[in-house]
């Protein structure tokens, strides 16, 4: 029955493995469609070989299913060492995973200390100035507030400090600074840089208080240990820049030493009388009945400034904004990083994996469909006796011809390998 599928039983075995080893031999390249008969004079070597092969692996192939599925488990070539013996991450990437980790920390932490700082300001009290303060104070637990914003004007307790370069201005803190600027050589950016280095700064201060913009007040505050404020509430009152004159020795011994002199800048600020001030820290009540603001016994820093209490709380907030964002970015880049990490040990995990498939289907081609290359061979086609394919292939041959010998097929057994 040409083209039609006979159903027989398993016959012999002898009978099916000649047939088998007949489509084999054909399949072989070099070899010519007559050795695919069940006959062959040819035989006996190749099936000696074929038992070799089959010592050598422990046991007979499988039609099926893989080495493993037939319970011999056949040796395989070691897998490439290349992940095993490569670091999970390298020195680099270790270095800014630290790095990332180690700054956002510190930045997150310099971001908590502003933030309390920025919670500690907005509870605080806002206070001024005023005959009705004292009695505030002294209604409080231990005749004093922890944390206040005071806000007053500037007046000296005692005499007060003159300008050396302003006859009739008068301060309670004055700063004179001197400060070198000179250019200096940088072979690597091949051009001068600017740097500076300060010659003189000395710092004088005096008693002074906080007194109320009422005249007819008679309330006043004082003002202890302004130079452990966070900063300086100073105002420039006089700048001048010096530039020395240079002769031609002076300018040949420059390039020569690489150092060019610049100018000298000669500076003065001063916290002058009269000024608006805002003093943020702890207020006490005396014994004797005076007020003094003084920096916190306990948590929070001391803050003396030129304006009002928002402004400090403006320039506090931009700081908390700033640590925040810093720490975010760093936490970023350390994500980065490890993710980096994660992706390449993955991918190279699978890398490792593919040799292992490669070699498996190597070893099943040679029992694979000669058409699709992937399902096993699963009938025997007669009468060349050529077994190259599966069932579902044989069903799609366009003509009723045998793939290896081009001969007509008469009819199909299927085929039971055990």
């Amino acid at each position: 029955m040409v083209g039609g599928v006979v159903p027989t039983p398993a016959g012999p075995a002898a009978a099916l493995r000649r047939l088998n080893y007949a489509s084999r031999q054909a399949a072989r390249p070099g070899l010519g469609p007559g050795l695919g008969s069940s006959g062959g004079s040819g035989a006996g070597p190749d099936r000696g070989e074929r038992r070799r092969r089959r010592g050598r692996t422990g046991g007979p192939r499988p039609s099926r299913g893989g080495w493993a599925r037939a319970g011999n488990a056949r040796p395989r070539a070691a897998a490439p060492a290349r992940a095993m013996d490569a670091p999970p991450i390298s020195p680099v990437e270790l270095l800014c995973l630290g790095s990332s980790l180690a700054f956002s920390g510190l930045f997150y932490y310099l971001y908590r200390k502003k933030a309390r700082v920025v919670a500690r300001i907005q509870e605080a009290p806002k206070l001024q100035v005023d005959d009705s303060l004292p009695a505030v104070v002294s209604a409080a637990d231990g005749r004093c507030l922890p944390y206040v914003a005071l806000e007053g004007i500037v007046l000296p307790a005692k005499a007060a400090l003159s300008s050396q370069y302003h006859g009739g201005m008068q301060g309670v803190i004055q700063k004179l600074l001197l400060k070198e600027h000179r250019l200096i050589w940088n072979s690597l950016a091949r051009s001068w840089t600017e740097s500076e280095r300060v010659l003189s700064e000395q710092v004088y201060t005096v008693p002074f208080l906080l007194a109320s913009p009422d005249a007819e007040a008679v309330t006043q505050v004082s003002v202890e240990s302004p130079l452990r404020a966070v900063c300086l509430p100073l105002e420039m009152v006089y700048e001048r820049f010096q530039q020395p004159a240079h002769g031609f020795r002076d300018l040949l011994g420059h390039y020569l030493s690489g150092e060019k002199p610049k100018g000298i800048l000669e500076t003065e600020e001063m916290l002058r009388v009269g000024a608006g001030l805002t003093g943020i820290g702890e207020l006490a009540l005396h014994p004797d009945g005076s007020l003094h603001l003084q920096p916190p016994a306990r948590e929070g820093e001391y803050f003396l400034c030129l304006g009002d209490w928002q402004t400090v709380l403006a320039e506090l907030e931009s700081a908390r904004g700033f640590w925040k964002g810093a720490a975010m970015l760093c936490a970023v880049v350390g994500l980065a990083v490890l993710l980096h990490t994660l992706c390449r040990a993955i991918r190279h995990k699978h890398q490792d994996k593919e040799p292992e498939v490669e070699e498996d289907g190597d070893e099943g081609l040679e029992d694979s469909c000669v058409v699709c290359l992937t399902r096993p061979r699963e009938c025997v086609l007669l009468g060349c006796g050529h077994i190259c394919c599966c069932f579902r292939c044989f069903q799609a041959l366009p003509t009723r011809l045998c793939p290896i010998c081009r001969g007509p097929i008469d009819r199909v057994v299927p085929l039971y390998q055990a």
